[in-house]
């Protein structure tokens, strides 16, 4: 079994639902509170396995705001634990699934500077490393309806751009989606094989109303100009 994400980049909105979810159900989780530093301050900071980029690609009228959610890959060759002294970072054999143990580690950030996906958090308030489990409390969690039986962030999206299953499964939704959809890896080529995958945004043609906006752009500007050829001639 290899438990992992597929984050769909098309219709990801970039609300940070999935991120405030993450902290609130891990908050109360197994790896105890996620603290907040000067929240209301002028330079807030705290402790998010969720962290989520904004980019602009391509060109006007076909550019696309493409919303990148970014927290642990859970990698097959898990770079962090091979540098972890204590053995504090481990993975799971049954699951696939990348943890720390809290009573081990040491907060020495060995695992947060091997990580190239910058998705180790550093919590100051009790000097260790914590970052995404999968929510591993709540996907095994008997007491849940099965349909519940998800990571937070996933049961959160507003959008169904996150899906969770087993890879290792060729007939599982996440596996399905990578194989229709094209879905890749996070910079494979440094050899950590991380299991979460991303789909790309589709290709789409410029719509009707943004060549309306094109056209009217460029009248105004023609307009412009020829006021202000007549104003200096006057």
């Amino acid at each position: 079994m290899k438990l992992g994400l597929v984050i769909d980049l098309d219709v990801c909105v970039g609300c940070h639902g999935c991120a405030v979810s993450c902290k609130q159900w891990n908050t109360s989780g197994t790896t105890g509170p996620l603290t907040d530093m000067n929240p209301y301050g002028p330079d807030p900071e705290g402790v998010w396995f969720n962290r989520i980029r904004s980019y602009e690609v391509g060109n006007y009228p076909e550019n696309k705001t493409v919303n990148f959610p970014m927290s642990c890959m859970h990698c097959e060759d898990a770079a962090c634990v091979d540098v972890c002294p204590t053995g504090a970072s481990y993975k799971r054999k049954e699951d696939g699934i990348v943890l720390i143990d809290q009573e081990k580690c040491m907060g020495c950030n060995y695992c947060s500077w091997a990580c190239p996906y910058g998705a180790r958090e550093l919590d100051r308030s009790s000097g260790t490393m914590k970052k995404c489990t999968l929510c591993v409390d709540r996907i095994y969690d008997d007491g849940l309806p099965e349909s519940e039986r998800l990571p937070s962030c996933v049961m959160t999206c507003p959008s169904n751009a996150r899906h969770f299953g087993d890879f290792d499964d060729e007939e599982s939704n996440v596996s399905q989606l990578v194989k229709e959809r094209g879905g890749y890896q996070l910079m494979p080529e440094l050899g950590y094989a991380p299991t979460n995958r991303y789909l790309p945004p589709r290709t789409r043609e410029a719509s009707p109303v943004a060549e309306k906006i094109e056209v009217s752009t460029g009248l105004l500007g023609k307009l412009s100009g020829w006021m202000a050829k007549q104003e200096k001639e006057s």
